[in-house]
């Protein structure tokens, strides 16, 4: 039988926005924005940076770098939170987010830059996971799905403002200003901190997992190196590489007293395994889209950056609008049907792209943008507060902490997974339009082969997720 949250206890969106839970949304979307913002800020700000500073060779690093130190500032969150509490993980956090910021901003040479780019990684990728872990502590289960729709609405509104308000700044007073627009919003998130999130109880210190977080790192740095690597040979060879790593790395977690992932983490049997295998597959193959679009669009159909990047913010625009759509949503069973719902209209969208590809047709790579938008808005809410929910008491925030942290590294290898696959293919050489299509039709096939067994395996989850809550109502008063 269907359950559904009841009348007394549905949610209003009012709750989280004037409400008693206004501060806590203000902060952890803040903390979104940190990230979301700060991502398009920089890349559009940076090539002004080096045209300043010099060290285009370099250019590749200052994404690199961020992202290597996001991941083990993410992973690391669950082990932050419990020795420290959350506040003070936050600010600590955020104050590593500032001094990357002030240090970026005046940076006198690209190296400077470059450690800034750093700090400011490892600080974002600590508030995001923290941030995550809180959900599930300061919202009652009926307002999560609210949440992750006001954190999509962050997202949107940093893919179609953070590039023009960057640009602007970069224009009218400098690359530097650009940069340092991310210090007072740091500081005020501080403050929403202060006010908000409690002291919380402490755990006893548990040993730093080194051997887990060296594994990580080497191989976040092997994936990076091999995403600007000349040599097809050398590439592949890296990413080997970065496989054994990151497989060494799950493995010695589960033998390890002091672990960083979920016990079940990456299991096939166990639907937090089957989960997470979910929330790494989607933004793998998505990474496809984020990353050659823009390119394509311009390239094709000659349009200019404008424009191409408007089109590519489609995705973004619909995940936000289904997220907000769908958040209403009260019967467990139509979440479960939501959540796999979200990896079939990926697949379906990059099939769209693939024939927008082929027949050169603008209407239906932007229909493909709207499906992809559409499934992760349907579903990732819902997987998310789901796994969440499922996960032990005393893992929960391991599985919270790790969500964010997964799909940053999941776009960060499929970047460089499907950019060794189109240089294979000679996207880097191609000269004309067939040749550059026939490249990445290569590339989009791959994606599609990437985001099939989520297909499968949220149809083998979906059954598993919200049956506790279920449990609940069906209890007499």
């Amino acid at each position: 039988m269907d359950t559904q949250v009841g009348t007394g206890t549905q949610a209003h969106w009012r709750e989280i926005a004037v409400g008693r839970y206004a501060g806590a949304t203000a902060t952890l979307c803040l903390g979104v924005a940190l990230f979301a913002f700060n991502s398009f800020l920089v890349s559009t700000a940076l090539p002004s940076a080096i045209d300043e500073l010099g060290g285009a060779s370099l250019i590749a690093w200052s994404v690199s770098l961020y992202l290597i130190f996001a991941i083990l500032g993410g992973s690391i969150a669950a082990l932050a939170k419990g020795r420290h509490g959350a506040r003070a993980a936050l600010i600590g956090a955020a104050l590593l987010f500032t001094a990357g910021t002030l240090l970026a901003g005046f940076a006198p040479a690209m190296a400077v830059l470059l450690v800034g780019r750093a700090l400011q990684g490892f600080g974002e990728g600590l508030i995001a996971a923290v941030c995550y872990a809180l959900i599930p502590e300061i919202f009652p289960s009926r307002l999560v799905p609210r949440v992750f729709g006001a954190e999509a609405m962050v997202w949107a509104a940093a893919a179609f403002g953070g590039p023009a308000i960057a640009g602007i700044i970069s224009e009218t007073v400098s690359w530097r200003a650009a940069f340092l627009v991310n210090v007072p919003l740091s500081l005020i998130f501080i403050v929403l901190v202060l006010k908000v999130v409690p002291h919380g109880a402490r755990q006893e210190a548990a040993a730093l997992p080194l051997v887990q977080l060296g594994a990580i790192g080497a191989g976040m740095a092997a994936v990076m190196i091999a995403d600007v690597a000349g040599g097809t040979g050398a590439a592949m060879l890296l990413l080997v590489l970065a496989a054994l790593f990151y497989v060494g790395a799950v493995y010695s977690d589960r033998r390890s007293p002091a672990r960083l992932f979920p016990k079940d983490a990456f299991r096939l049997d166990k639907p937090i395994g089957l989960g997470l295998w979910i929330v790494f597959l989607m933004p793998m193959a998505h990474s496809a889209a984020s990353v050659y679009l823009v390119y394509l669009i311009q390239h094709l159909w000659g349009y200019g950056a404008t424009l191409a990047g408007a089109l590519n913010a489609v995705m973004a625009v619909f995940w936000s609008l289904v997220a907000i759509a769908v958040a209403s949503v009260g019967s467990h069973q139509i979440r479960r049907r939501l959540i796999c719902l979200g990896p079939l209209f990926l697949v379906l969208g990059l099939i769209a792209i693939i024939v927008g590809l082929w027949l050169t047709d603008i209407v239906l790579l932007v229909g493909g943008q709207v499906l992809i938008g559409a499934g992760f808005g349907a579903s990732w809410g819902y997987l998310s507060q789901g796994l969440m929910e499922a996960s032990p008491a005393e893992e929960r925030n391991r599985t919270s902490a790790l969500l964010p942290t997964l799909q940053s590294a999941a776009y960060a290898i499929g970047a460089a997974v499907l950019g060794f696959v189109a240089n294979a293919n000679g996207a880097g050489s191609a000269t004309t339009g067939p040749q550059l299509q026939e490249a990445m039709l290569a590339v989009f096939v791959l994606a599609i082969l990437i985001a099939l067994p989520g297909v499968f395996a949220a149809l083998k989850l979906a059954p598993h997720l919200f049956r506790e809550a279920e449990k609940v109502q069906e209890c007499p008063a």
